[in-house]
């Protein structure tokens, strides 16, 4: 007699009563830590064209650049997750999680930028360090400058030097300051019981955000004119866009059909208006990338180590390195060896910093409500990026 047959979607996540289409995300098995590796690794890619020549900030697709569009994309993902850990925590526990997981790196990142990486151009080009400690923004200044998250100087003692981009270290840094301001909304707007319960707050939130992009020039004596609204007005529909599919997850699944239709009306929202067009269609864009979460295949490795975050804040540094010593490498030259050399910068801001902070904490707030205490990352308190 021959064994019975498996049945034929045994293993596969079934559409639960309720869901109207598609599978659920699998909240362990997926491929969002693989997204965000590949969003951050298209951030170094797109690097390399200003430096190079800081002329050149590369192509531009739909009213972006390549670089812009991951950052987008980084505020999709991490507007999902976040918001589920926000749902399950108290504010403060929230906040607590929010800090270790996204500052002690940042702050770490500073300090060795600081003093590590801008001595070594300094000393390159200048042949010492005479002068390195007395400019005005000494690698004490650029740390403490900047220690809010929100980057007001980029250089330190006027280096990098000698390179096509001089005067900044660490162009990619200037987004965590307006992702932690989405990490904020959402926690605020949890503070009340029925966000937690009924979608329909975080939708209205995002309504709200929409309108205030679509609005932006009517309502600028309202809002202010400047760098930080227009990035915040910017960043946050695509942010809130996943918290809302985060609060429809149990009533909306992954569905190919569903994503390829909402690709096409993403793509021809912005070809309608590249100012306001990506926000009215951030719901579309957010859908996208956690089905390609959903769909594609991912290493184990990459699903419980999150380097992406690394990757994302040493990338530009380490670029501006490989320039200062070989100048001549050529666009796809940098690119390689930057994605190459970041790597282990990653893996050690991971595995010593990042995730036995985010487990200390963890275990400090079990202890307080007498909790079990996890030891493995959960995907849902993993960061984002920008």
């Amino acid at each position: 007699m021959s064994a019975p047959q498996a049945a034929p979607d045994a293993g596969r996540l079934q559409r639960p009563a309720g869901m109207v289409v598609g599978v659920p995300l699998n909240g362990r098995r997926n491929s969002l830590n693989l997204m965000r590796l590949i969003l951050a690794s298209s951030v170094i890619l797109h690097h390399s064209y200003p430096l190079i020549n800081a002329a050149d900030f590369g192509p531009e697709y739909l009213g972006d650049r390549l670089g812009g569009w991951a950052v987008i994309g980084f505020f999709c993902l991490s507007g999902y997750l976040i918001t589920g850990s926000r749902w399950g925590k108290s504010f403060g526990d929230y906040l607590t999680l929010r800090i270790a997981r996204i500052y002690p790196a940042f702050l770490v990142c500073l300090v060795v930028t600081a003093f590590v990486f801008a001595p070594i151009n300094y000393a390159h080009v200048k042949g010492n360090l005479d002068g390195f400690w007395t400019t005005a923004t000494t690698p004490f200044n650029y740390v403490f400058s900047n220690i809010t998250l929100k980057m007001l100087h980029y250089d330190v003692a006027q280096t990098p030097l000698g390179v096509p981009y001089a005067g900044a270290w660490d162009g990619a840094l200037w987004s965590l300051y307006y992702e932690f301001a989405c990490y904020l909304l959402v926690g605020v707007l949890g503070l009340w019981a029925v966000a937690r319960r009924s979608p329909w707050p975080m939708a209205g939130l995002w309504v709200l955000f929409v309108a205030m992009r679509v609005g932006y020039e009517g309502l600028s004596p309202v809002l202010g004119v400047g760098f930080d609204m227009d990035y915040l007005t910017k960043l946050a529909p695509y942010f809130l866009a996943g918290g809302v599919l985060h609060c429809f997850k149990r009533r909306v699944g992954m569905h190919w059909g569903v994503a390829l239709g909402s690709a096409a009306a993403f793509v021809g929202l912005l070809a309608v208006n590249a100012h306001w067009g990506g926000q009215v269609g951030s719901l579309f864009a957010a859908y996208v990338l956690l089905y390609l979460g959903h769909l594609l295949p991912s290493p184990e490795w990459v699903r419980v180590h999150d380097v992406s975050y690394g990757m994302y804040i040493y990338g530009f540094p380490v670029q501006q390195l490989i320039m200062t010593f070989l100048p001549g490498v050529g666009f796809w030259g940098l690119t390689g060896l930057a994605l190459v050399l970041t790597a282990p910068l990653a893996a050690a801001s991971w595995f010593v910093l990042e995730s036995p902070i985010i487990n200390r904490a963890r275990a400090s707030l079990a202890v307080e409500h007498a909790s079990p205490v996890p030891t493995v990352p959960h995907k849902g308190e993993a960061p984002t990026l920008g």
